[in-house]
């Protein structure tokens, strides 16, 4: 069924503390609307219209990089007049389902949004809802009144209604009075709206410590992976050879397509494999001229990129030279520190080693030079 979204993240947040608005603060390494624009995209949402404060549209845009189908939209003063700028700004026709969700609801999965759609056929919207389960209390003077829970329901989101009758319902609300949910508008204009299943997992981080058990769910729902990369370069006329990022003087060079850093390909090669997405040669195949001399740190921050498109992040590397020549503990520390550059990592994530074969071999004959690589990426479970 074809849908669209909008990602209401224009709201400061200020409860949450962290110091920026919580939509775009890390959860896990990952800023916090794109867990859920992830979500959606991979779902299939058709487009996904991110409301965003002024203040904030281009951390917004970088935050969302690679994702398919994005328009980020200028917030409004409310939550209500954000909904309705983001539903304006979809190109969705009328009859179109749009799930509304909030940034703040971080794990959304396919399952919630199917069992959303799928209740929309019975009415005219649906909200994902879970039934009441602690006792209430409501403080009256002195005493605590114990309203009966029977009956009651703890709304979330996403919640969807057809575009063209949700942007009507809006419309028709009264000016001055703000709208706790997308439900309340819809209703109060006579759209009939259906309970889904939620989850206690679509929980909505308002406080500090709400940061905190977010961080252990999200360490739970994920996973390390690791890849292991290898290259080699054979020796020929030259006056310095590029290994891991640096420029080393030399009297030789390695030969290859690109400027054949060996470091860096088996890096990128690691990376590539933890998360199962081909080679370097696929990426960047050596018969295409435009990568004729090409800088290898190219690849690998497109490695880096990849990653991060999975909603994934490297949490090290390590590479191994092997090689006679040159020496390379003197450039080791640059080493590290380009290669943690190319990747946001610290250096202290980052190991660059080296070793000769004592003469055997291909390297020990001077023939050639190696490098081996393995990377460990955590992804989404």
């Amino acid at each position: 069924m074809d849908f669209s979204a909008v990602l209401v993240a224009a709201g400061s947040g200020s409860r949450a503390g962290g110091g920026q608005p919580k939509a775009w603060r890390p959860l896990a390494g990952r800023p916090l609307a794109r867990w859920s624009a992830e979500a959606l995209a991979q779902a299939g949402a058709r487009e996904i219209a991110v409301v965003v404060a002024a203040d904030m549209m281009e951390t917004a845009r970088a935050a969302l990089t690679g994702l398919p189908g994005c328009r980020f939209v200028l917030g409004g003063a409310t939550r209500a007049l954000s909904v309705q700028v983001g539903l304006s700004a979809l190109t969705a026709t009328p009859d179109e389902l749009v799930l509304v969700h909030d940034a703040a609801r971080p794990f959304l999965n396919g399952s919630h949004i199917a069992r959303l759609l799928e209740a929309c056929a019975e009415a005219d919207g649906a909200i994902l809802a879970l039934p009441m389960a602690d006792t209430i209390k409501q403080p009256l003077e002195s005493r605590l009144l114990t309203p009966s829970r029977e009956g009651l329901w703890r709304a979330q989101t996403p919640q969807a209604f057809r575009r063209g009758a949700l942007s009507a319902a809006y419309a028709a609300w009264p000016e001055g009075e703000e709208p706790t949910d997308d439900a309340q508008v819809a209703s109060r204009h006579g759209l009939s709206v259906a309970l889904a299943a939620g989850d206690p997992m679509l929980m909505k981080l308002t406080y500090p410590e709400d940061f905190d058990m977010a961080e252990r769910l999200a360490g739970a729902a994920r996973i390390t992976r690791t890849g292991m990369g290898y290259d080699a370069h054979r020796w020929g006329p030259g006056e310095a050879v590029w290994l891991c990022g640096v420029r080393i003087d030399h009297d030789q060079t390695l030969i290859g397509h690109s400027d054949a850093d060996a470091g860096l390909h088996a890096i990128t090669d690691a990376i590539l494999g933890a998360i199962g997405d081909g080679d370097i040669g696929e990426h960047f195949p050596p018969s295409d001229p435009q990568w004729r001399g090409a800088p290898s740190d190219r690849f690998l921050a497109h490695a880096a990129e990849r990653v991060r498109a999975r909603g994934g992040r490297i949490l090290n590397v390590d590479v191994t030279l092997i090689c006679e020549r040159p020496k390379i503990r003197p450039h080791r520390d640059a080493m590290r520190a380009r290669i943690a550059e190319i990747l946001d990592l610290p250096p202290e994530r980052v190991s660059v080693k080296a070793t000769t074969t004592e003469g055997m071999g291909f390297t020990g004959r001077q023939e050639g030079l190696a490098a081996q690589a393995v990377a460990n990426v955590e992804t989404p479970a």
